[in-house]
């Protein structure tokens, strides 16, 4: 299923989460990973003094220095590059979305890997608590699935057994859950269909009674049965649940409960100006929060 993987890295230790999926599943799928890198961002127009990513200094751009970068990220990789049949490296000096996703246009992958930031650990309380800016831009443009590893997972692609696909019931949910199954009949795998009712804004100011709740969640069980449960043939190896609450906290409980490999979820369900998306509240705080790694689907 997935014979073209896009590894997207700094090659620095945040990514390095990221990297173990990435190299695990290649090995795994007999896949070919490119591993690109965003050496540097240019100063000016076309002058060849450009901002190295890593170290925030000014630096020629010169043949000699491309090819020193990517020995540094062969290097890097070395270890996870040996146990690849099909890989490569390619070095580009850009705006990093704007690269990332021109090489999506250019390679056709079947999936991209990202880590959650790529900016330092340390530098910001806040970068801890959202998606990287790089990874909203790339995730509101991509024509393809994006897996985001933004913590170590107990269980990476080795094995993998357990998937949760979470729904808001939208169309771009849809485009989710056909990813989704998809994706468990290739690797043989269950499949946890989940829906968080949304009780901290559907009532608008007043507290629902539990009769309330009761009832809008078996509406929305009704609506999974009719929605899902009918294109999967071998019912067995699905199963189905509606929990209330603030749904990126529900949908992170739901897969621990689970022991989840993977969660699957639309990129976001509104309408939005297409300039102005990022990455919807509760996926990006899904990809915060959750211990495996989670894939989101744009188109």
């Amino acid at each position: 299923m997935f014979k073209k993987i896009l590894f997207a890295t700094s090659a620095t230790p945040v990514c390095d989460h990221a990297a173990r999926v990435a190299f695990d599943m290649a090995q795994r799928y007999d896949s070919h990973i490119s591993v690109f890198h965003v050496m540097g961002i240019p100063t000016r127009g076309y002058s060849q003094v450009v901002l190295d990513v890593k170290t925030g200094e000014k630096v020629d751009l010169d043949d000699d220095y491309m090819d020193w970068v990517k020995e540094e990220v062969k290097t890097y990789y070395s270890k996870q590059i040996e146990k690849v049949k099909k890989y490569d490296i390619d070095t580009v000096v850009g705006i990093p979305y704007r690269e990332i996703l021109r090489a999506i246009r250019k390679l056709k992958p079947d999936l991209v890997i990202m880590g959650g930031s790529t900016g330092d650990e340390e530098e910001s309380v806040y970068k801890k608590g959202i998606a990287g800016s790089t990874l909203q831009k790339v995730a509101k443009s991509s024509n393809c699935p994006m897996l985001v590893v933004n913590r170590p997972a107990a269980s990476f692609w080795g094995g993998l057994s357990k998937v949760v696909f979470g729904t808001d019931f939208s169309k771009a949910s849809d485009a989710a859950f056909n990813f989704a199954l998809k994706l468990v009949k290739a690797l043989d795998c269950e499949l946890h269909i989940f829906h968080a009712l949304d009780i901290s804004s559907i009532h608008l100011g007043r507290a629902l009674t539990q009769d309330e709740i009761e009832s809008k969640i078996r509406e929305s069980l009704r609506q999974i049965r009719g929605k899902y449960i009918n294109k999967i043939k071998d019912s067995s190896s699905c199963s189905f649940d509606v929990w209330e609450g603030i749904p990126y906290v529900e949908i992170v409980k739901y897969a621990r409960e689970k022991y989840a490999d993977l969660i699957v979820m639309a990129h976001h369900t509104r309408k939005m100006d297409p300039e102005d998306t990022r990455l919807g509240s509760n996926i990006e705080q899904v990809i915060v929060r959750a211990g495996c790694p989670v894939i989101s689907i744009n188109k």
